[in-house]
């Protein structure tokens, strides 16, 4: 059978990997004995293999160390030195837009964490404005898991952000730590996360760059979202409460900004990010947070980056079955690789962590059987408006409106059916409403449906009582799978009332 594309790059991926992790003394050769009768595979793994001499490290190491030429010129702020109303207590943080200090405000009496770019970008317009934007962004965002911005200074030609100094842990020292968190935490874990972010995503911003490195604990364990530096602004700017962007401060397609092991697949093709792309490395990070490990682990940074692309992530609850289902369930859902697949940002994540009743699926055993119940009773409506015709061929009278009656209803159930079981596939966090919304009609068409049917079968009872009593026990069992079977089997599901 001949190989597929997707197989042949299966293929690629695998291959290329191996030779990072063995490591062959001469890696050319091994490829070739590896690809004896596939040249087009061989073609791409060395070609992998080649951009990842150039471009692997540049992806694993810290800028320090990629640009070290950044940082030869800037020693630092020595604890005690006076920056404008600031005393530098002593450096708390390093990354690609500077250094952050620990530093007491004199004005306000309070200690603050200070940002300052390194002296060779501080010239930069670009970087500048970038640090600027992050003051802007984060200024805009007064909810209690967001980091508060104090202000932005600009001191002998060098500028500095103000921010509240959050005294705790990252999320990625919790999950380095080993200790994985229990059920409970998890799911409160994520619902003030998804809480913090739909408060940007409501401001038209995007973070751009979440990750447990940008996620604070405080001691008194709430959760705080750092670093909005990489963050991207809505253009629309009659947005309530929004930040226009100008033309100058976008991306240019094709960038890759953020850290590639948490972008979504789209960022990682160089298509712009958007509120859905945070919502692809939400999942990520509940994922990591909740299982210890990567959804898409690799070997490399590279390796990490075909996966996301290329590989479905394993089911969160196949590693933690203590796992809240809720939170299975949204999880899955944030790490489709379609952008429309996912929740369109943070807020509709929050909306569905808060009702759960709309998410809760016990186990994919039972939610098959669910599904399975709703094609049956949609089979059976149509075997009810068969058994009504053939009555209506036969005798007329009661049996003609009867038939008119009984395929109609089936019709408007099966749609209604149909789109429940639309909704539980595509849009799980609606489920709930829209099951409320269905409910008391299913219901009574169903009733209708059972009580003509069952008066068919009386019309032919005289002549036919074999087929009156078929079509009277089909009646019955319309009403029963309705008002018995469908409660017990959506609750064993869904849980809570039906």
């Amino acid at each position: 059978m001949a190989s597929t594309p997707s197989d042949e790059w299966r293929r690629v991926r695998d291959l290329f990997e191996q030779a990072l992790d063995q490591r062959p003394a001469d890696v050319q050769r091994w490829v070739e004995q590896q690809t004896a009768r596939e040249p087009g595979v061989r073609r791409e793994v060395i070609s992998l293999l080649a951009h990842h001499d150039t471009a692997g490290s540049f992806l694993s190491a810290p800028l320090g160390e990629r640009v070290p030429e950044l940082f030869l010129e800037d020693d630092g702020f020595k604890p005690g030195t006076t920056v404008g109303a600031y005393t530098i207590v002593r450096e708390i943080g390093r990354g690609g837009m500077g250094r952050v200090y620990l530093a007491a405000d004199g004005r306000l009496g309070r200690h603050v964490a200070l940002k300052a770019l390194p002296p060779p970008l501080s010239a930069d317009a670009t970087r500048r404005e970038r640090l600027r934007r992050e003051a802007k962004a984060a200024a805009a965002l007064t909810h209690p898991g967001i980091c508060a911005v104090y202000a932005l200074e600009e001191i002998e030609d060098a500028l500095f952000i103000a921010s509240e100094y959050v005294e705790g842990q990252t999320l990625r020292a919790e999950i380095a730590s080993g200790r994985r968190p229990t059920s409970h935490e998890m799911l409160e874990t994520a619902r003030d996360l998804a809480a913090a972010l739909a408060s940007a995503h409501a401001k038209g911003i995007t973070h751009r760059d979440l990750k447990p490195e940008n996620i604070m604990r405080s001691a008194d364990g709430r959760l705080k979202i750092l670093d909005f530096g990489l963050a991207r602004v809505d253009d629309a700017a009659d947005r309530p409460g929004s930040l226009a962007a100008p033309a100058g401060r976008r991306t240019q397609p094709g960038m890759l900004v953020g850290t590639p092991a948490y972008m979504a697949p789209e960022q990682l093709n160089g298509q712009p990010a958007d509120s859905r792309s945070d919502v692809f490395s939400f999942g990520v990070l509940l994922y990591e947070y909740s299982c210890g490990v990567h959804p898409f682990e690799g070997g490399t940074p590279l390796a990490v980056a075909a996966h996301v692309l290329e590989s479905d992530a394993r089911p969160v609850d196949a590693l933690r079955p203590d796992i809240p289902a809720p939170l299975a369930t949204v999880i899955e859902r944030c790490l489709r690789k379609a952008p429309g697949e996912r929740w369109s940002n943070a807020v509709d994540v929050a909306l569905a962590l808060a009702r759960p009743e709309g998410l809760r699926l016990n186990s994919p055993r039972l939610a098959r059987w669910w599904r399975t119940h709703q094609l049956i009773i949609m089979a059976v409506y149509c075997a009810a408006t068969f058994v009504a015709w053939e009555i209506k061929e036969r005798v007329h009278g009661f049996a003609d409106p009867a038939f008119v009656a009984i395929g109609i209803s089936s019709a408007l159930n099966g749609v209604l059916r149909g789109h429940l079981l639309f909704t539980e596939w595509m849009n799980r966090g609606a489920l709930a409403a829209e099951r409320a919304r269905a409910e008391p009609i299913t219901l009574v068409v169903d009733v209708v449906i059972a009580a003509v049917l069952a008066g068919c079968g009386a019309l032919v009872l005289p002549g036919r009582p074999l087929a009156a009593m078929l079509t009277i026990a089909l009646a019955l069992g319309v009403a029963l799978a309705r008002t018995v079977l469908e409660p017990a089997t959506t609750t064993a599901v869904f849980g809570g009332r039906t």
